[in-house]
């Protein structure tokens, strides 16, 4: 058995094109061996900022291709069609014959048993393989026609210790690969992989992302341990920094005390974000003036360190002059500024949004009694900080630092968090706002985003959403379910599409209460699977549901999840189960449509009437205020009525002789179903 290698040698990859291209690179070329039959072991796939490495373990020598027959077009086509398969498949026309199939005639032809040499298909291969990475961004160079991620420089292949030849655009392929020393390329012959492994480890290259990962965390550790800091780091940056170095080497770094006056944030953000360097705690969780830096190679000089300190010293000097300048500023003074930042074209500026917010905030504090005063202040100012300098240099910061002004300008405590907090969630993991006044400036302002590009028809599409309506219905979603809040969601929109029309904005969309209200719902199927709910319980809460209350579907969901596989699942499930499907049975026998009521006048067995009692008990629960009610008490209620279905079914005949009687028992089983429907769908579950 035969190993193959290939390394991509190319110009610096950055972080996110080296994953996706990895997980291509590897998939397509696995496709294509399975489509020519060649059986392997393994295949395995690793990078370097310059090496993209493919190793493919126990490929035969020889493939042996048995006869099949190859089934082409369908009769009729145009001639280019059968013109492209004959060359696809390097036939010509009398080697086609026709076929007649359930679906019609097609043109086929037979593909004789053969053998052939592995290295002669991986000749072909390679090529498509490489070709079929799918860069999300590539670049052309020099005078070359090829397409790739960055400037590709090199091919090394190797076929069971021979190189495997072969032309890819500009390239040739050869069995060197390229080191760099001292800035010079140097080709090293290789006839394997152990051999290409050795190369890389005399040069202290790490090959594997894994080896990278683990040398840097043990570097960070030594250093940490040593120092005494909290070893607690960006597990996002790592692997990005893992995937920027060959030969990682871990620089421990200063900046001046003087910058730890300013919030952390600003540190954190230019440290993280804008360097890509590792901020340092204390054992008390205290940010320090520390920092890592992960270099591609060692610091013998100091020469990295320097000039990284360099840069960081530059970053956080401007920082403090903006902080210092910015949280002077008025807030309030800052709103009539807004004027200038364009929210969306056609729905007007940041200032309409703010104005809109306010109205919205006197609203929902009705609903969620939180003082008005206070959350119509929180609104008004929660955008204020788009017009400072700072976030302007750090945007990921708007909200952060809008909540240092607030405070530093003597505003309350909880009316700064609410600008700061009014952004969350930002993801299905991202914390919620917990805090009366900070989640409910959250909700109005998405509330009022949706709003907005819903009345524009700037809805999303099965593949974009540009405006991420998608994650603010979901952070929507969790906030109210997180907080277990009743909302009466159908009046807040109905009054921002009234605020949106006293601004002009032209409505183009006359749907938008009840398209928001479902794209809500469906936005529910992604918070539910993310709690792990059955499939078949999410379909029934989310087509059962009515209304603008979200938290109820929720609710049952989880109840409903909790106890599908107990005696109350069960016996409620069963109970259903056995009248919906004599329902159904019978009523296609009917000429009039069931209504589920029906006469107790009519009722001639004790068994109907208790159960007709049972369900306006039932029916009653239902009714009472959302906030009182108790869904696992209720499922509980709807499976106590399992004894009364029985004997309903053991002591009356549904099919009486006299119609009205039988019509009337028809009716109190459609009254039992609909009953049950109340809570869930019933039908939607599985084995129902």
């Amino acid at each position: 058995m035969a190993e193959f290698l290939l390394e991509l040698y190319s110009e610096e990859i950055p972080h996110g094109l080296q994953i996706s291209a990895r997980e291509e690179i590897k998939k397509n070329l696995i496709k294509l061996l399975e489509e020519e039959s060649i059986k392997y072991k393994s295949a395995e796939v690793y990078s370097t900022p310059t090496r993209l490495v493919l190793l493919v373990r126990d490929l035969p020598n020889e493939i042996k291709i048995e006869a099949k027959e190859v089934r082409g077009p369908k009769v009729g086509v145009p001639e280019g069609v059968i013109e492209g398969f004959m060359r696809s498949h390097q036939i010509i026309k009398k080697d086609l014959f026709e076929k007649r199939e359930e679906k019609g005639n097609f043109y086929c032809f037979k593909k004789s048993a053969k053998k052939i040499l592995t290295e002669d298909a991986l000749i072909k291969l390679i090529p498509k393989a490489i070709t079929s990475i799918n860069w999300k961004k590539s670049m052309r160079w020099s005078d070359h026609d090829l397409m790739w991620g960055r400037p590709l420089r090199s091919i090394l292949a190797i076929f069971n210790n021979k190189h495997l030849k072969f032309n890819y655009h500009h390239l040739v392929s050869s069995d060197g690969m390229i080191i760099v020393d001292n800035f010079v390329d140097k080709i090293k012959k290789v006839k394997n992989f152990k051999e290409y492994e050795h190369q890389l480890k005399i040069n202290k290259i790490f090959l594997k992302q894994e080896d990278r990962k683990n040398n840097i965390i043990k570097k960070f550790q030594s250093i940490c341990k040593s120092k005494n800091y909290l070893e607690n780091f960006n597990e996002k940056l790592i692997e990005e920094v893992v995937n920027i170095t060959e030969n990682p080497s871990v620089i421990l770094a200063d900046y001046d005390k003087k910058f730890l006056s300013i919030p952390q944030e600003i540190i954190i953000s230019t440290l993280e974000r804008h360097q890509r360097y590792f901020p340092l705690f204390d054992s008390k969780k205290r940010l320090t003036n520390n920092f890592f830096i992960v270099a591609n190679k060692p610091d013998t000089q100091n020469i990295i360190k320097e000039g990284n300190k360099r840069v960081v010293l530059a970053r956080l000097s401007d920082a403090k002059f903006f902080w210092d300048k910015d949280k002077a500023k008025n807030l309030i003074k800052q709103i009539s500024k807004l004027k200038e930042i364009t929210f969306f074209e056609k729905i007007g500026t940041i200032y309409d949004k703010t104005q809109r917010l306010r109205k919205l905030a006197g609203i929902i504090s009705d609903q969620l009694n939180i003082n008005k005063e206070k959350i119509e202040i929180a609104a008004s100012i929660t955008k204020s900080d788009l017009k400072s300098d700072l976030v302007g240099e750090y945007p990921e910061l708007q909200g952060v630092m809008g909540k240092y002004f607030a405070l530093a300008q003597g505003f309350e405590e909880d009316v700064a968090n609410a600008v700061s907090d009014h952004y969350l969630p930002t993801g299905l993991l991202s914390p919620v706002p917990k805090k009366p006044l900070s989640y409910a400036i959250s909700i109005i302002d998405k509330l009022d985003s949706l709003v907005g590009f819903f009345l524009i028809n700037e809805k999303p599409t099965s593949s974009k959403d540009p405006f991420a309506l998608r994650r603010a219905a979901i952070g929507l979603l969790r906030i109210v379910i997180e907080n277990n809040l009743e909302l009466k969601l159908k009046d807040l929109i109905s009054y921002a599409i009234r605020l949106y029309v006293d601004q002009g904005v032209k409505i183009e969309n006359n749907q938008v209460e009840k398209e928001i209200l479902d794209f809500l719902k469906e936005r529910m199927r992604n918070i539910l699977k993310e709690k792990k709910i059955k499939l078949d319980i999410i379909e029934a809460a989310i087509s059962s549901h009515v209304g603008d209350n979200y938290l109820v579907l929720y609710k049952k969901s989880i109840v409903m999840n909790k106890n599908f596989n107990k005696d109350i699942g069960k016996d409620a499930i069963y109970s259903f189960k056995r009248v919906s499907s004599i329902l159904e049975h019978e009523s296609k026998k009917l000429n009039k449509e069931l209504t589920g009521r029906p006469d107790a006048v009519l009722f001639r067995k004790d068994e109907e009437k208790f159960l007709f009692e049972k369900l306006n008990e039932i029916r009653k629960s239902f009714t009472i205020k959302e906030d009182r009610k108790d869904y696992e008490e209720l499922l509980t209620k709807l499976a106590a009525v399992k004894e009364s279905t029985d004997n309903f079914f053991d002591n009356v005949i549904v099919n009486d002789d006299n119609q009205d009687i039988k019509n009337n028992r028809l009716e109190l089983m459609t009254m039992f179903c609909k009953t049950f429907n109340t809570y869930i769908d019933f039908s939607k579950l599985d084995g129902i």
